[in-house]
């Protein structure tokens, strides 16, 4: 049986967008089904159109799925992209966490298997804690959390996050560090470690 995984991102400009295109990519050439979806835009009109990278990826991907409860109750497996805001994830992303509420109370989210990705404009920008913020809301969830640790080179030359790949982005969009490789080792230990849940459920 394939693992299932939702890859569920937000991104304003693009970046997070791009990692979970990568990791869609690496999911699929290993067997398994899935899902990209986004988180829903909540930014006024005004604040998108006000940056013409934000309105270009807005409208770029306006064909993109917005995330639901059932590409949780769905998969067997998680995996989030998001920008860092402050230390910690937009608030488009806590937004659909919070929502979630009903699966929670009817244990719908306890063992899936749970990673994340992050990006910042500087590397102490907040890319650790970010993903840090998220794996405390899967925690409450019951979720296992995969996160990478060291567990291949490839993940030193990425900037060496241990919680989940996570990169720097220049004012002009682009990322500083090359982390497709670490992007997908992470998505293949996550569909390690998820296939040893499933089937030992069964």
């Amino acid at each position: 049986m394939s693992v299932k995984l939702s890859i569920i991102y937000y991104s304003s400009t693009g970046t997070n967008y791009q990692l979970a295109q990568w990791a869609k990519a690496a999911a699929e050439a290993k067997g398994a089904e899935v899902r990209l979806v986004k988180a829903s835009e909540t930014a006024p009109m005004g604040a998108i159109e006000s940056n013409p990278a934000w309105k270009e990826h807005y409208e770029a991907t306006k064909d993109v799925p917005e995330a639901t409860s059932d590409d949780i109750t769905w998969a067997d497996a998680l995996l989030f992209s998001v920008p860092s805001r402050f230390g910690t994830m937009p608030s488009q992303m806590k937004q659909y966490i919070d929502s979630q509420g009903g699966l929670w109370a009817t244990g719908q989210t306890v063992n899936k298997v749970v990673s994340a990705m992050s990006s910042a404009q500087n590397p102490h920008g907040g890319q650790e804690a970010t993903i840090l913020s998220l794996y405390t809301s899967m925690m409450h969830w019951g979720a296992i959390i995969a996160a990478p640790g060291y567990s291949d080179p490839v993940l030193f030359g990425a900037g060496g996050n241990p919680y989940g790949t996570s990169v720097t982005v220049s004012g002009e969009g682009e990322m500083q560090e090359d982390v497709k490789g670490a992007v997908e080792h992470q998505v293949n230990r996550t569909l390690d470690i998820t296939s040893m849940v499933v089937n030992s459920s069964n």
